[in-house]
């Protein structure tokens, strides 16, 4: 008879490990951790050996002690005799530093994926990377998973009409994700014409295609971080004469003063997905979170029995 896997958290999200256990009624791992006086980290988990572990942990803010804590998890389980473990990264931190753009700088994203296979990764389960090429930076299997049926599942279900719906694509890197958003929802498509002046300064003065006169905007995106971009983009939208603007994006990072800038910002709703936590104590009626667990917990399922990823989204 086959072992059931063994799902543990680690303290970046436990909300949602405990909901992906729950759609497997399976129950969480144990695993106990301590910080030591100097900030040092420790944990000791339950007994794995053998078995098929999954570690979910996404590596949100703080980014480096959640990633430090992914890798000490990894290395536990490996020397606890582990027959194979999947670290489960709903959200991979560094992800934007996927290459060099300019001379003496790291290309960090594949520095995070060698430590974690170093670890003792043998498998990674990740969703709506920053760049799908982010993949080829691990020497292990990978499987990539996309929100986009979830974040399209709630915008369908608000029945708006689609000849008042106009798919706005942020910058031109989202056309792809806005054009698969726009065949999924319908509604017209319009993409924004971002340009970067320095490091933490953009300009957005046009937008191609769509006409947003009395016009319903999504504006999708993989992640808002300090909503700088997607609040100008908002402002640019509203400017061209749409009467309502939703904004939707897998990870809501929601670093620095991104809360402030989206709740002045002309945006009627922001919907994300529970792969990273809100920030403590944010309370705002425009942010409504879904939850991923289901498609998390799926996922788990089919590599624990070896069955295709894949399938999941034959059908969309």
């Amino acid at each position: 008879m086959t072992r059931q896997p063994k799902i543990f958290s680690g303290r970046a999200n436990p909300e949602l490990t405990s909901k992906i256990c729950a759609s497997l009624n399976l129950p969480v791992g144990g695993v106990r951790f301590a910080t030591f006086p100097d900030g040092e980290f420790h944990c000791k988990i339950d007994d794995v050996r053998g078995r098929d572990v999954f570690l979910v942990q996404p590596t949100c803010p703080p980014v480096n002690d959640n990633l430090m804590e992914l890798l000490i998890m990894i290395d536990a389980c490996k020397r606890a005799s582990a027959d194979r473990i999947t670290a489960v990264v709903p959200y991979y931190g560094y992800a934007r530093q996927d290459r060099k753009d300019e001379g003496r700088v790291p290309i960090t994203a594949k520095l995070v994926a060698n430590m974690i296979v170093r670890a003792g990764a043998n498998r990674v389960l990740a969703m709506d990377l920053h760049a799908a090429q982010i993949q080829g930076f691990f020497d292990v299997p990978v499987d990539h998973l996309y929100a986009g049926s979830v974040l399209n599942e709630h915008f369908i279900g608000l029945s708006i009409p689609t000849d008042q719906l106009v798919i706005v694509s942020p910058d031109e890197g989202s056309i792809k994700r806005a054009v698969g958003h726009a065949k999924r929802i319908g509604g017209d498509l319009a993409i924004i014409d971002k340009r970067r002046l320095t490091a933490d300064k953009v300009v957005q003065e046009n937008i191609i295609g769509g006409d947003l006169e009395g016009k319903v905007a999504i504006m999708f995106d993989d992640m808002i971080s300090t909503a700088g971009s997607i609040c100008g983009a908002a402002e640019l939208v509203k400017k061209k004469g749409a009467r309502e603007i939703h904004v939707a994006a897998t990870h809501g990072v929601f670093a620095g003063p991104a809360i402030e800038r989206m709740m002045a910002a002309p945006i009627d709703s922001i919907v994300v997905t529970d792969t990273v936590p809100l920030p403590p104590g944010v309370n705002c009626d425009k942010i409504k979170v879904l939850s991923v667990a289901e498609m998390l917990g799926e996922s788990i399922k089919r590599i624990h029995q070896h069955e295709s990823i894949s399938e999941i989204f034959s059908e969309e």
